[in-house]
């Protein structure tokens, strides 16, 4: 559905500035990420208003996303999926809440994971150097310690389903 779209989207474009200098397959790419990161915020924060979770989701999404870009990560298979995964598993974990000793110790199996794993595939995502993943190791551990300081559950339980993702990626 969001390829389909997306490739609608870049033949329009591209009919319409022919001699625009990006192709249609990368427009094709560069639409299906907007409309895909589109899809997962709109359709999360409808929910959120159902189940009045909106400051938890705010939270989640923005913390697993900074995380994400200098971690890496495993990527699912279609656009749509990720939207369903991300969608369901930001409202599943705005509706939890932790004893604060939990989210310590969370946040400190966080800390452990981002030192072995991160960063994981961020090749298939950017086109940072080798030469600074540790730079980018440094930076999801520094991130990652800050809900030390925070103490927030949800920020702990998106870091531990990004600190997931690190680990099914290395599989």
């Amino acid at each position: 559905m969001i390829d389909m779209l997306a490739e609608r989207m870049a033949f329009s474009i591209k009919s319409t500035v022919p001699e625009h200098p990006a192709s249609e397959k990368v427009l094709k790419y560069a639409l299906s990420l907007i409309i895909n990161a589109l899809m997962i915020i709109g359709l999360t924060l409808l929910v959120s208003m159902f189940t009045s979770k909106t400051k938890e989701v705010v939270l989640i999404l923005t913390s697993f996303a900074v995380l994400r870009q200098l971690s890496g990560g495993l990527h699912l298979k279609s656009g749509l999926w990720c939207v369903i995964a991300t969608t369901a598993g930001a409202t599943t974990l705005s509706l939890i809440t932790m004893p604060n000793s939990w989210t310590l110790m969370i946040t400190a199996a966080n800390v452990l994971c981002m030192i072995a794993w991160a960063p994981t595939s961020i090749e298939k995502q950017s086109r940072i150097p080798k030469k600074y993943y540790p730079l980018l190791k440094f930076l999801s551990c520094a991130i990652v310690s800050l809900n030390f300081l925070i103490q927030s559950d949800v920020i702990a339980l998106a870091f531990l389903v990004q600190a997931v993702t690190l680990y099914l990626e290395r599989r």
